[in-house]
């Protein structure tokens, strides 16, 4: 993996840093391809529970790079992938473990559409978000933002952010509760592991949860329960269910396997 995107684990928390902060960690092509494959390694990553998204320099990724796409002739840019292709518009929802954006800085564009993609967000007080897609005369980029977007912040706040693509202050995005937590950019780091700590359950139990959670967004109840009654099958059969049930009977600490 080249430089560009770094990978790292640490007591069973991975963590995937964009190291561009002499363009704001902002994505080529290429970039965005080793990125994508970042996110696919730690999902697979047994020595990763939970996995970290962060950028360094003062920024988290001021999305894509417009020298770097100036190159790609206009009907080449349409080559990112197809739509049934989801691995790869949504790599971070389609990551098997929780994801935690740690944001320091500005997340702009196709970084916006990152940090939404992540299951929770952590923010530092100079963090920023914006969806400017309108002033690039496009749609957000990959999809999430028409989609998550208003799920998460309300379909009010998500058009108002997306037809303006105006800023949203750290205070804000506190205050509509599209992050969970502010803090000084030098406790950002420790408040995402504090936070990717409290994850400390059956790894196939969270696997199998945000796949319910995400894809509950979408479809009936019926088709819902249906696979809530897949997950829980699968959850009885498994040697986490039975190590679950086993420390808390013996009074001690489970030790799962993620089977």
């Amino acid at each position: 993996m080249a430089d560009t995107i770094r990978y790292e684990t640490s007591d069973g928390i991975g963590t995937i840093t964009i190291d561009r902060p002499e363009k704001r960690n902002a994505m080529t092509y290429a970039i965005l391809e080793e990125f994508i494959a970042a996110v696919r390694h730690a999902g697979q990553d047994d020595g990763a529970r939970v996995v970290i998204v962060t950028g360094t320099g003062g920024a988290f990724c001021a999305g894509t790079d417009l020298s770097d796409l100036s190159t790609v002739p206009g009907q080449r840019r349409e080559g990112r992938g197809s739509a049934e292709q989801s691995d790869r518009w949504w790599p971070i929802v389609e990551c098997p473990k929780p994801v935690i954006a740690a944001v320091d800085g500005p997340a702009v564009g196709m970084g916006a559409e990152f940090t939404l993609q992540c299951d929770v967000r952590i923010a530092s007080t100079r963090a920023r978000f914006a969806w400017n897609f309108v002033h690039r005369g496009l749609v957000p980029d990959t999809g999430a933002g028409s989609w998550l977007l208003p799920r998460v912040v309300g379909v009010q706040t998500a058009a108002r952010l997306l037809f303006s693509g105006e800023f949203l202050s750290a205070q804000q995005a506190l205050e509509i509760g599209y992050v969970s937590q502010l803090v000084e950019p030098e406790a950002l780091a420790e408040a995402a592991r504090a936070e990717a700590r409290r994850f400390s359950g059956s790894p196939l139990s969270m696997k199998l949860i945000k796949e319910l959670l995400y894809r509950g967004l979408s479809g009936s109840v019926d088709d819902h329960m249906a696979r809530h009654v897949d997950a829980l099958k699968t959850c009885f059969r498994s040697e986490d269910h039975k190590e679950g049930v086993a420390a808390f009977l013996e009074r001690r600490e489970a030790h799962f396997v993620g089977r």
